[in-house]
C-alpha cells in the first residue's frame, strides 16, 4: 500500500499577478483578505476598519464600491491605509473605472454584467492605464440564466464555464492581470468547482466558502472546505467570509494556514483540552495566554500542556513547552529541553516573557542574517 507523505502539499502552478505591491499566485505566499462592512463614503469609519484588519495582518482588503459617493471617498482611503484596496464593483462600468482613477489596486468584477463590449474595453483600458489587476468574481447565488436553463441548477460545471466565459471576455481584450474565484454557500459545491476551474486554466485562484454563516459555523465550514482545496494544493489568496468583524476572518485564515504549515504568522498554541489530570487551569491560562500574544507576529510554536502524560513529547516540538507538574511545581523546556521549573501564579507572566524574548531573538537573527547577505553582495 502507498501512502501519500502527509505533509507533502504540492501548490498547483500558476502565473503570477499583482494586487498592488502583493503578488499573487506562482510561487507568491498564500494572501489573506477580507472586506469592509462599513460605508465606503464613511471614510473615516473605513480606514479604521481597514487599519484594525492590517493590524492582524490583512495582506489585502476589498470595499464595496456601489455608486459615485464610494468610488469619491475611494481615494481618500487608499491614501490613509497601508494595504492594497480591492474596489469591488457589480453591473456599472463607471464605477470600475472611477475606482481605478482612485486608485484601487484590482477590480472586483463580472465582466459580462459590465454590459456591451466596449464598455468592458472601457474598463480593461482603465485597469491597464492605472496598473488595477482584477478577479472575475463567480458565485452561485448569481449565476447567468443560460447557465441555469443548461444545466436546471447551480453545479459545478456551470460555475467552471462561467468563470471561463469571462476570463474569454478579458482575454479577447488582451487582459490577463487577473485572477477568478468560484464560490458557495454549500462546501463540495465550491470544492468541486475549484478543482474543476483548477483543471481547466492557468489563473491564480481566490478561494472562499461564501455566505459560511455566523463565527463559528463559518470557521468550520470554511475550514473544511479551504482546508481541502489547500490540502490539494488550490488556493492563492484566501477570504475566511464569515458574519463577524472583518478582522476576525484575516485572524481565521491566518490560523488556517498556519495549521497546514502553509504560512506563520504569530504564535501557534498547541495545548490540550485539559481533563481531570491537569494541574493548572489549562483553559483559562490559554484563553489568556492568546489574548497577551496577540502583538507578536514572529512564527514560533508553544505548547501548553496540563499534565506529563504529553506534555514532555509535545514540548520537544515545539519552541516553548510549559507541563503541569505535581505540587504546583511546573516544567518549562525551551527549544525541546527541560529548562527551568515555575510555580502555579507565575505562568501567564511567564511564558509571555518568555515568548518575547524568544521574538526578539528570532528577529535579531534575522536582521544579522541579512546584513551579512547585503554584505556579501556588495
Amino acid at each position: 500500500m502507498s501512502i501519500r507523505p502527509y505533509r507533502d502539499i504540492q501548490r498547483r502552478t500558476s502565473r503570477k499577478i499583482f494586487v498592488g505591491t502583493v503578488p499573487v499566485g506562482g510561487d507568491a505566499p498564500i494572501t489573506v483578505q477580507t472586506m469592509t462592512n462599513t460605508l465606503t463614503s464613511d471614510v473615516k469609519a473605513t480606514v479604521e476598519q481597514i487599519r484594525r484588519c492590517e493590524e492582524v495582518g490583512a495582506d489585502i482588503v476589498r470595499v464595496s464600491c456601489p455608486d459615485e459617493d464610494s468610488t469619491r471617498a475611494l481615494k481618500d482611503i487608499v491614501r490613509q491605509v497601508k494595504v492594497p484596496i480591492i474596489a469591488d464593483i457589480h453591473f456599472h462600468y463607471k464605477r470600475a473605472i472611477e475606482a481605478a482613477e482612485a486608485g484601487a489596486a484590482c477590480l472586483r468584477i463580472n465582466p459580462g454584467n459590465i454590459g456591451s463590449a466596449d464598455r468592458v474595453r472601457e474598463v480593461v483600458k482603465a485597469a491597464r492605464d492605472h496598473g488595477c489587476s482584477m478577479r472575475i468574481g463567480v458565485n452561485a447565488g448569481s449565476l447567468e440564466k443560460h447557465l441555469l436553463e443548461k444545466y436546471g441548477e447551480p453545479c459545478p460545471e456551470a460555475m467552471v464555464e462561467s468563470a471561463l466565459d469571462h476570463a474569454r471576455i478579458l482575454e479577447d481584450h488582451d487582459f490577463r492581470e487577473f485572477k477568478i474565484s468560484v464560490k458557495a454557500s454549500d462546501v463540495f459545491l465550491a470544492v468541486a468547482a475549484y478543482q474543476g476551474l483548477a483543471e481547466a486554466c492557468d489563473y491564480p485562484l481566490h478561494i472562499g466558502i461564501t455566505e459560511a454563516g455566523g463565527q463559528r459555523i463559518g470557521t468550520v465550514k470554511s475550514s473544511i472546505g479551504l482546508g481541502m482545496l489547500l490540502w490539494s494544493g488550490i488556493g492563492d489568496t484566501l477570504r475566511v467570509s464569515l458574519s463577524a468583524a472583518p478582522e476576525e476572518e484575516v485572524k481565521v485564515g491566518f490560523d488556517l494556514l498556519k495549521s497546514m504549515n502553509l504560512r506563520h504568522r504569530g504564535v501557534n498554541v498547541i495545548s490540550c483540552p485539559s481533563c481531570a489530570r491537569q494541574q493548572f487551569d489549562v483553559i483559562k491560562t490559554v484563553e489568556v495566554l492568546e489574548q497577551r500574544l496577540a502583538h507578536i507576529t514572529t512564527p514560533m510554536t508553544l505548547s501548553v500542556i496540563g499534565c506529563v502524560v504529553n506534555g514532555p513529547g509535545e514540548a520537544r516540538e515545539t519552541d516553548i513547552g510549559f507541563t503541569g507538574g505535581g505540587k504546583g511545581s511546573h516544567q518549562v523546556y525551551l527549544a525541546g529541553q527541560p529548562a527551568h521549573r515555575l510555580q502555579n501564579e507565575d505562568i501567564v507572566a511567564h511564558l509571555v516573557g518568555l515568548v518575547e524574548a524568544k521574538a526578539r531573538e528570532i528577529e535579531a537573527e534575522k536582521l544579522a542574517h541579512s546584513t551579512d547577505a547585503a554584505d556579501a553582495a556588495s
